[in-house]
């Protein structure tokens, strides 16, 4: 019997899809979260084979949750189900040890597959979501540019973003600067958004 803990913050998805797995003869929905925090403690709790994990729930997210169960549960296997099937996250999860990335439109059938081969040591990756990945290429942004970016998409003035981030606003303007050009856009929320949708924000 492979043990699941699923998290996932929208309570009639999360039902939804445990009563799904409980349909399969192998797969038992042990526990179920509604955040990342929540999960944390209850997959620590259960020690499943493997984890569940919505991409966009209250923090931490899925991604900082596998990182996290790297390290302490390196035996449970994770996989991310998001409607956010964005490139950089597919990239940003897989290097925080996902083992199974999946968009939310995938059938019950498949997500049981996936489940059975991420829980004997296999990785699945949707391959549309491959595919997009690839032709997107990598961040061209630095970490701190990405950092300040993030900030700007909150609505946040320079002023602000500098304080946040510990830098002067000068510097801010910098990074703002820097990243706009690389991204080839008009101004900061154009780029901040254009991040966004290739998920390297």
């Amino acid at each position: 019997m492979i043990r699941v803990v699923l998290a996932e913050d929208e309570t009639l998805i999360r039902q939804a899809l445990a009563g799904l797995l409980a349909l399969e003869d192998d797969i038992e929905v042990v526990a179920t979260a509604a955040s990342g925090e929540e999960a944390l403690t209850v997959i620590r709790a259960e020690g499943p084979d493997v984890a569940l994990l919505d991409l966009q729930m209250p923090e931490p997210n899925g991604i900082a949750v596998a990182a996290q169960l790297r390290e302490d549960l390196p035996d449970c296997a994770t996989v991310i189900v998001t409607s956010h099937g964005r490139p950089g996250y597919l990239k940003t999860a897989l290097a925080s040890g996902v083992r199974g990335f999946v968009p939310k439109t995938v059938g019950a059938t498949v997500l049981a597959q996936v489940i059975r081969t991420v829980a004997t040591g296999g990785r699945y990756v949707d391959p549309e979501l491959a595919a997009e990945a690839m032709a997107a290429g990598d961040s061209p942004l630095t970490a701190r540019e990405a950092d300040v970016l993030t900030l700007a998409a909150e609505g946040a003035p320079v002023e602000e973003i500098a304080e946040r981030a510990h830098l002067s606003p000068g510097t801010v303007r910098n990074y703002l600067s820097a990243a706009v050009a690389k991204l080839g856009t008009a101004n900061r929320h154009e780029a901040a958004r254009a991040a966004r949708d290739r998920g390297w924000i």
